[in-house]
């Protein structure tokens, strides 16, 4: 265990390290300082002054101050970390503090408490089931019936209570923080903004002038404009094919310049490995000349094509105050048609997904669910190998002639430290990627909500195959021999006391996936790689720069469920097994301090969805708090202490139940925008700013990516309404004798989209 904990610690401090090193070096700047030079508050210290000074930091002092992020990276207030970084990335930080809050005091009282009430008995020693020193610390050295299981149950009872007074408050101060913010936050279009799908077809009407009939007559003091959704898929892939096509001939063109004595050559087939060999800049000229001509005739079809629009549209109101009316009410006897929801904000659209026929959403959900049922079944096998590598006389029973190398000290280490919590982070690797499209084919509008959805797959991935799959999967393998020569009636007992013994998978887990991982995240190595190359073969200008130096966001989707993972972890193994707290706390505190620093200097948030995500945040760590007390009370049937099952059963019911609380007190201020409070901030901007444009703000808000032009910011207004002046809807539906407002469009104040495309030719 010691040898596990070196390797560990060692592969943690070397990346910090050369993190230390290389941070300070000019060439490497806009790599761990890419938001700075986004926000355009940092100028690269690579301009000016000796050559050899633009890419090697040549002042002896700097390298003395290695630790000096650390500090910095808790310098700044958490105030103005929400003014610079946004609400979602300051809570996303309090999830690692809350695990900070959680287990500093759970892990002192299991060390002051539990650990002497289990280490001073004699009860492995004699079982003939294998286990470590470590396994003595743990519940399973208590003798069958012993009254010490009082100390585990008294404790259990504290750290549940501890667990969910942490909770309660961090809700309250997140749900104050979203209030705030929301009430504090400059005017975004998303706050006048609602998402309407599933809008009837009729065959006298286009979808605009249905959407503007209908909110007229239904939302006539509060209806302002709306702009259609159009399926700019084929075309929206066009422009990425011809943007992938441009960098290629920069590429080409960069190297002609360096080498004018050769022209560059490429082969036309697959990744340039296969067929004809042609000029490379001649070649990919005609290919972005041929994609520019398709593009072309694309728009033109979405232009003339009545087909292009599909049944959603983007609804803009006077004020917060209607939209949130309209938002959070049913519109129609019939609930599925004309179905509202608060429109994400314009960065936070995944607008590929807008174009699917709300039918099908309910088929493709039911797809992907029996599809990620599968996934999780076949991902045993690989799990359960993983599992069969954490045991050396495992393995010496399977290949018997692998003894004399696998008992040498520095290898029997590495296969117990290392090899298996390694296998399965590569087992992991590609799966974040793979329920993310899943999340996609389901047919989600935002890219938080997709993140969310995958984050919630991804938990139960984890919780199943490495969390349930390591236990049982790695207590059969240990325990096959045992099993095979006992009776039925002890195999109860026999698992329940395996099951502990698997804390030291889980702290070999938490060593490389934890503190090795998260110290490999601040050294950044695959995109100090990426933005060097990028640089040296692609780079032309200085927005070619921003674009290879650009870190996207944090992650969430991938990041939150493997620290839920550690808070089951934590939860579970507090009374269990207590010497796997520390492991787990110094993750949390490591963590904190890095991702502070990547939030700060690294990460550019793609969107702002004001903490939309604590629920299943707080209802994730629930969850485990709830399967901590069901192992518990599992574990301490199986060593005679039946009699503490109905006072250990009361904890799950309470648990639920401070689950319902929370989610009734709370939850709506993640999921309404109060009545109340939309009025309020709209007199005060009404009195602030009585003159303001709202509706030239908005007409252009939600326009898809592809329809605005390349080199300028300003935004193009996309409407299908006919040109033809017209004082009312053109309907022949009866209802159009009760519409009271004459309509807000006509051919003079809302463009086509022939002429926007037109403008942006100009």
């Amino acid at each position: 265990m010691l040898i596990l904990a070196t390797i560990n610690i060692l592969s943690a401090i070397t990346f910090l390290l050369a993190f230390a090193f290389l941070r300070l070096q000019p060439i490497n700047d806009r790599v761990y300082f890419p938001k700075w030079y986004l926000k355009g508050a940092r100028e690269s210290p690579s301009h000016g002054g000796a050559f050899v000074r633009k890419f090697v930091n040549l002042d002896m002092r700097s390298y003395l101050k290695v630790l000096s992020w650390m500090p910095a990276a808790l310098k700044m207030p958490e105030d103005e970390l929400i003014s610079h970084a946004g609400l979602d990335s300051a809570v996303y930080l309090r999830i690692y503090l809350i695990g900070l809050k959680i287990f500093a005091p759970i892990t002192v009282l299991a060390f002051i408490i539990l650990v002497p009430v289990n280490w001073t008995n004699i009860t492995l020693q004699s079982s003939k089931v294998q286990h470590s020193d470590i396994d003595k610390l743990s519940i399973s050295n208590i003798p069958v019936g012993s009254k010490r299981f009082a100390a585990h149950l008294t404790m259990a009872y504290v750290f549940t209570f501890w667990t969910c007074y942490v909770l309660l408050r961090e809700y309250e101060i997140v749900a104050t923080m979203r209030l705030r913010f929301l009430a504090s936050e400059k005017r975004r279009p998303d706050q006048f903004t609602v998402l309407v799908r599933n809008i009837p077809p009729d065959p006298d009407e286009s979808i605009g002038e249905l959407v503007e009939h209908f909110f007229l007559v239904n939302h006539p003091d509060h209806y302002l404009t709306h702009q259609v959704v159009y399926n700019a898929n084929k075309l929206d892939k066009m422009v990425k094919e011809k943007k992938k096509m441009q960098n290629w001939l920069d590429y080409y063109q960069l190297k002609y310049e360096r080498n004018t004595s050769q022209r560059p050559t490429t082969k036309t087939g697959f990744l340039g490995c296969f067929g004809s060999k042609v000029d490379a800049i001649e070649y990919y000229t005609s290919e972005i000349e041929r994609i520019e001509k398709e593009e072309t005739d694309e728009r033109g079809k979405i232009m003339k094509d009545p087909k292009s629009v599909v049944p959603a549209a983007f609804v803009s109101f006077r004020s917060r105050w209607g939209a949130a009316v309209c938002a959070q009410t049913q519109q129609t006897s019939n609930p599925t048609v004309w179905l509202t929801e608060w429109a994400p904000e314009p960065r936070d659209v995944y607008w590929d997904n807008l174009s699917i026929p709300f039918v099908y959403l309910t088929i493709r959900r039911l797809i992907i669910a029996v599809a990620f049922f599968f996934l999780n079944f076949f991902y045993v096998l690989p799990i359960a190998f993983v599992q069969s590598l954490a045991n050396i006389e495992g393995i010496e029973k399977a290949a018997p002639f692998l003894k004399p190398l696998i008992e040498m000290r520095t290898i029997k280490s590495f296969i117990q430290g290392f090899l298996p919590g390694i296998a399965l982070k590569i087992f992991l690797i590609l799966l974040p990627s793979i329920l993310m499209f899943m999340s996609k084919v389901e047919g989600l509008t935002s890219v938080s909500s997709l993140e969310r959805r995958s984050a919630f797959k991804y938990y139960i991935f984890l919780f199943f195959n490495v969390f349930l799959g390591s236990i049982i999967a790695g207590s059969a393998l240990e325990q096959l021999k045992t099993f095979l020569h006992q009776s039925a009636n002890e195999i109860p007992r026999t698992i329940g006391e395996a099951i502990p013994m698997k804390a030291t998978f889980f702290i070999t887990y938490v060593m490389v996936d934890g503190w090795a991982g998260v110290a490999g995240e601040i050294l950044r190595l695959k995109p100090l790689i990426i933005f060097h190359l990028k640089n040296f073969f692609l780079v032309k200008t200085e927005k070619d720069r921003e674009e290879a130096m650009d870190p996207g966001s944090i992650g969430f989707d991938s990041n939150e469920p493997q620290i839920q993972l550690y808070f089951l972890l934590g939860l579970v193994y507090a009374v269990v097994t207590p010497f796997l707290l520390p492991f787990i706390l110094i993750f949390f505190g490591l963590a904190y301090v890095v991702y502070r620093h990547q939030i700060i200097n690294v990460y550019n948030q793609e969107y702002e969805s004001a903490a939309a995500f604590w629920p299943s945040v707080h209802g994730r760590i629930i969850v485990a708090l709830i399967v901590s007390q069901l192992l518990l009370l599992g574990l301490l049937s199986t060593k005679g202490a039946g009699q503490s099952t109905p006072v250990l059963l009361v904890l799950p019911v309470v648990t639920f139940y401070f689950y319902k609380y929370c989610k009734n007190r709370y939850e709506p201020a993640f999921v309404e925008y109060p009545l109340q409070d939309a009025m309020r901030k709209d007199t005060l901007e009404r009195a602030r700013e009585p003159g303001f444009d709202l509706k030239g703000y908005l007409m252009n808000a939600y326009i898809h990516p592809v329809f605005k032009g390349d080199e300028d910011d300003e935004k193009f207004s996309i409407s299908d309404e006919p040109e033809a002046e017209q004082v009312l809807v053109a309907t022949k539906r009866q209802s159009r004798r009760n519409t009271p407002v004459p309509s807000k469009y006509n051919g003079s104040e809302s463009p086509s989209l022939a002429e926007i495309v037109n403008d942006q030719r100009l």
